[in-house]
């Protein structure tokens, strides 16, 4: 049985296809202002290196804030339960998932099933996304990569009032006239902004094992001032961006087996998908 999950969010467009449990392909690329047309390309791509066609795909689920626009797919799902799916497949002893994208921030409680018990987003603010980060390597004049690896040489800390892209970039340029290290301020602005999401988190409850997702869990000097903002271990499973996606082709496998149970005849045993 082969299954698709599609995590169409803001910037980038993550695809996964799986058969019987096991991935056959995933990609990803960005989602530019034509959204829908940039799933069908990538989706396309993604099938053809699998040796694979869309008659192949029993089933097709997205989510994402932008999962509308996947106009060939069977069903749709929350970001928090893609979350959730994704990662109890991945960090099964996962309790508390945070995810940092683009646009926003998502911590969702889960259970040992998978199972969103609770969530909360930040949507409303910059400053607690990918987005503030990218604002502020703009302003440093370096790249994302570049401020997280000198963030990670910092030998002194920076105090900051950034609470949003607009004070930030202020703030960051201001400290560049004070000829503060550019170390110093690449890690005072990964500490406000896990300032920002440690306080997002804390109105759910933290609870262990924590697992970060999203593309900001890439940023090791991110990921490091998240640790500190909490004061608890940080797990970044292996593909963090791509969990969502993970998540969504999940629910699809689940939903096609239900569908195969229900159209199966009286007496015959259905085959349960294998294991990752």
């Amino acid at each position: 049985m082969i299954v698709a999950g599609i995590d169409v969010g803001g910037k980038n467009v993550h695809i996964v296809i799986k058969k019987d449990g096991q991935i056959l392909g995933k990609a990803t690329g960005p989602a530019g202002i034509k959204k829908a047309q940039a799933v069908e390309q990538l989706y396309d791509e993604v099938l053809k290196k699998a040796g694979l066609t869309r008659k192949d795909v029993e089933r097709v689920v997205a989510a994402g804030s932008s999962a509308k626009r996947v106009a060939f797919a069977n069903g749709f799902i929350p970001d928090a339960v893609a979350d959730a799916r994704g990662v109890n497949k991945l960090v099964p002893s996962a309790r508390t998932v945070i995810d940092v994208g683009a646009e926003e921030c998502r911590a969702v409680k889960v259970s040992h099933e998978g199972k969103v018990l609770d969530f909360v987003v930040n949507e409303k603010c910059a400053a607690g996304t990918g987005a503030f980060v990218e604002a502020m390597s703009r302003a440093l004049e370096i790249s994302v990569d570049e401020m997280s690896k000198i963030a990670l040489q910092s030998t002194q800390t920076v105090s900051t009032n950034a609470q949003c892209a607009v004070f930030g970039e202020s703030e960051v340029v201001s400290l560049i006239h004070q000829r503060t290290p550019k170390p110093d301020i690449a890690r005072a602005m990964m500490n406000a902004i896990a300032g920002r999401v440690a306080s997002v988190t804390r109105i759910l409850g933290l609870e262990k094992d924590v697992v970060m997702v999203g593309g900001m869990a890439r940023n090791a000097a991110f990921v490091d001032s998240l640790k500190k903002s909490i004061d608890m271990n940080v797990v970044v499973p292996e593909g963090p961006d791509y969990v969502g996606a993970l998540g969504a082709a999940e629910a699809a496998l689940a939903e096609a087996m239900t569908e195969e149970v229900k159209t199966k005849a009286p007496g015959e045993k259905t085959v349960a998908p294998g294991k990752d």
